[in-house]
């Protein structure tokens, strides 16, 4: 078609080739072309974290992504944590009480699991900050971090 790139990606361990217009979000892309609706949109302004996705290690908001700038990209979803079953975080969302309306959950859950990624060991600042880019009208933050710290002392009594 006129006006569509393609591009090639790994989408939740997957390989996948789709053709699309320059100006698609990643968030568009996986929401309407790979039929991933797990990630939220929501401000479409990079404000509120709910289509939060994992790009090559790093959490990153995917409305503010255009797709073709993840050409070659390994890219993680929330369909793609715990793709074999819950992970210990999403197991200690709920034993936390954390998940509330369920509209942040998506973008907390990948956000957490990238912070915990990169330091499986955080600090409660630490997941203050690797959480700053997600709101939860609910409120649930205490929950919230309680989860991350619940996840991480028990992911190190794994060891």
């Amino acid at each position: 078609m006129i006006g569509e790139l393609p591009i090639g990606l790994t989408v939740n361990g997957i390989r996948r080739s789709v053709t699309l217009p320059a100006s698609m979000t990643l968030l568009e892309m996986v929401r309407s072309r790979l039929g991933l609706t797990g990630s939220k949109e929501c401000c479409a302004e990079g404000e509120c974290g709910a289509c939060t996705m994992i790009v090559d290690g790093e959490a990153v908001n995917a409305c503010l992504i255009l797709a073709v700038e993840t050409d070659g990209a390994v890219v993680t979803t929330i369909e793609g944590v715990g793709h074999g079953g819950m992970t210990l975080l999403q197991e200690s969302f709920l034993a936390e009480g954390a998940v509330q309306c369920g509209f942040c959950i998506p973008g907390m859950v990948v956000a957490a699991t990238a912070l915990l990624e990169r330091n499986p060991d955080p600090s409660l600042p630490e997941i203050h900050e690797g959480l700053s880019g997600n709101l939860c009208r609910c409120g649930g933050y205490s929950r919230i971090c309680n989860a991350v710290v619940r996840a991480a002392a028990e992911g190190r009594s794994d060891d």
